[in-house]
C-alpha cells in the first residue's frame, strides 16, 4: 500500500487552494473534523471555507450546533445585531457543555472575518450562520411563541396551549424516558399540529427583513420543536433511531436553507461544518452495517453529483475533551494510532500534512480496502481507545477527500476549561449527546 506516492502534501495556502478547486463546483460542500477539540481541523476548516465563500459563491455555513444559538452568529455576521459588538459577544449563544466546541479562537476568528466580508457585500448576499441540531427543544417553543406573539397573538395561543404538553418536563431526558416507559403524556401530535399550522396558514411576514427570515426563521423553530421531540422518545428505544432522526434533520435542515437562500430559482450553495461521523457516507462504514444514516449519506444520495465529503484524520497529538458528559474539559494526549488503523498508515507517509482524493485513495489501497478509523468527540477516553473511538470503515468510499494532520494541536477555548459550569436539570440536552459526535 503506496500511499506515499499519491499523497500530495500540504505546505502551506497554496495545497489548500488546490483543495478548493476541487470542490468548489459542488453546490454542498460537507468539511468533517475527527475531534471537536482539535485546533487543526478548524484551521483547515475555515481557510477552505473562506475561499468557497469569497471566490466561489457558498452563501451560508451550516453547523452541527443549534438552530437558536447560531441564530445569534448569524445577527451579528450579516450587521443585524443591535447587542453583541465583537464575535466573542456573538458567540455567546452557545452555552452548554461542552461549550469549546464553537466557543473557541479558531471560531472566533472565523466569526471575524465572516462579518467583515459581509460588510462588504449587499445585505441580500452576506453569507449567514445556522445551526443545524435538534437539542434546542424548550429554547425553539419559546422562539416561535415570541414570533406568534408579535404577529398573531391568536396563533400564539394555540401554540402555546399545544407546547403546554410540555409544562411537566423539566430535562427532555426525562420526557424521552417517560413516553418510552408509558408513564406520562406524549405530545408527538401536538408539536406536528403546530407546526402544520404554520406551515399551512403562512402567516404575515414581521416586516424586518425583506426576505422574510423572521417566518423562516420561526418554522424552522417548529421544525426543531417537532423532531427533537420524536428524537427524544426515539433515544432510549435504540442508538439507531435516534441518529437516524437527528442526521435526517440536519439533511432536512440543509435543504430548507438552500431553499430559502436560493436567488433565480436555483438553491443556494452551502458549506457543513460537523464531525466525520455525520459528514462521512455511513454505507461504508459499520455504523451503516448497524442501519445508522448520515448526513454525508443522505445529501449524496439525495444530491447525485452536488455534494462533497471532507474527512480529516491525525496520527497524534493533543485534544480538549472532558472524561464524561458534563464533566469539565481538559487537554489531552492523544495516543498514537492502532495499528491496522487509517491513521497508521497515513502516519507511515512521514509527511506532516498531506491530502489524497478518494480516487487516488483506491489507486494507491485497492477497492473497497477496510480499515480501522478514529473518531474521538467530545468525550475521550484513552485506556477504552479502541472499543471508545475506532470503528471500522472504507475511507474511500466514506469521502470524496481526505485530509491528514500527523500531530495535532489542542483549540483554545474562549472560556477557562474549569470554570465551564456543569449542566442544571432545566438546561437542555448538551451539544451531541449521547453519542458524543
Amino acid at each position: 500500500m503506496d500511499v506515499h506516492a499519491i499523497a500530495r502534501p500540504i505546505y502551506g495556502e497554496g495545497e489548500i487552494e488546490e483543495i478548493v478547486e476541487l470542490i468548489a463546483e459542488k453546490r454542498l460542500v460537507l468539511l468533517g473534523e475527527a475531534s471537536h477539540g482539535t485546533k487543526d481541523f478548524y484551521d483547515i476548516r475555515a481557510s477552505i471555507t473562506r475561499r468557497l465563500i469569497s471566490q466561489h459563491g457558498f452563501n451560508a455555513v451550516a453547523i452541527e450546533g443549534d438552530w437558536p444559538d447560531a441564530m445569534r452568529v448569524d445577527r451579528y455576521v450579516r450587521g443585524q445585531s443591535e447587542d453583541d459588538e465583537t464575535p466573542e459577544m456573538a458567540l455567546r449563544g452557545f452555552e452548554r457543555f461542552p461549550r469549546w466546541m464553537w466557543r473557541n479562537r479558531e471560531v472566533e476568528r472565523f466569526i471575524g472575518w465572516l462579518c467583515r466580508c459581509n460588510m462588504e457585500r449587499a445585505a441580500e448576499r452576506r453569507c449567514g450562520f445556522y445551526g443545524l441540531d435538534l437539542y434546542s427543544m424548550h429554547a425553539s417553543m419559546r422562539a416561535v411563541l415570541s414570533y406568534l406573539e408579535d404577529n398573531d397573538p391568536a396563533a400564539a395561543k394555540r401554540a402555546r396551549d399545544r407546547y403546554g404538553c410540555f409544562d411537566h418536563i423539566g430535562d427532555p431526558q426525562h420526557y424521552g424516558i417517560q413516553a418510552q416507559l408509558g408513564l406520562g403524556p406524549k405530545c408527538e401530535n401536538e408539536v406536528v399540529a403546530q407546526l402544520a399550522e404554520m406551515q399551512r396558514r403562512k402567516i404575515a411576514r414581521s416586516g424586518r427583513s425583506p426576505a422574510g427570515d423572521a417566518w423562516f426563521h420561526a418554522v424552522q423553530q417548529a421544525h426543531v420543536v417537532r423532531n427533537a421531540e420524536a428524537y427524544y422518545r426515539a433515544m432510549f428505544g435504540g442508538r439507531a433511531a435516534s441518529w437516524n432522526l437527528r442526521d435526517t434533520h440536519m439533511a432536512d435542515t440543509v435543504d430548507l436553507l438552500a431553499e430559502h437562500l436560493g436567488r433565480d430559482g436555483e438553491p443556494a450553495k452551502v458549506i457543513i461544518w460537523a464531525h466525520n461521523s455525520h459528514v462521512g457516507d455511513a454505507r461504508a462504514t459499520e455504523m451503516g452495517e448497524d442501519g445508522q444514516l448520515t448526513l454525508g449519506q443522505i445529501l449524496r444520495q439525495r444530491h447525485p453529483n452536488e455534494t462533497a465529503l471532507v474527512g480529516v484524520t491525525t496520527h497524534t497529538g493533543s485534544v480538549v475533551a472532558a472524561y464524561d458528559w458534563d464533566e469539565p474539559g481538559e487537554v489531552e494526549q492523544v495516543r498514537a494510532s492502532l495499528p491496522g488503523s487509517w491513521e497508521e498508515l497515513f502516519h507511515e507517509c512521514e509527511l506532516t500534512r498531506f491530502y489524497a482524493t478518494s480516487a487516488q485513495l483506491r489507486r494507491a489501497v485497492g477497492d473497497h480496502v477496510d480499515r480501522l478509523q478514529r473518531a474521538i468527540g467530545v468525550v475521550y477516553r484513552p485506556e477504552t481507545e479502541r472499543l471508545s473511538h475506532y470503528l471500522h470503515a472504507r475511507l474511500a468510499d466514506e469521502f470524496d477527500i481526505v485530509i491528514h494532520v500527523d500531530d495535532t494541536r489542542a483549540l483554545e477555548p474562549l472560556d477557562p476549561l474549569a470554570e465551564i459550569p456543569a449542566r442544571t436539570p432545566q438546561e437542555e440536552v448538551p451539544e451531541t449527546y449521547p453519542t458524543g459526535v
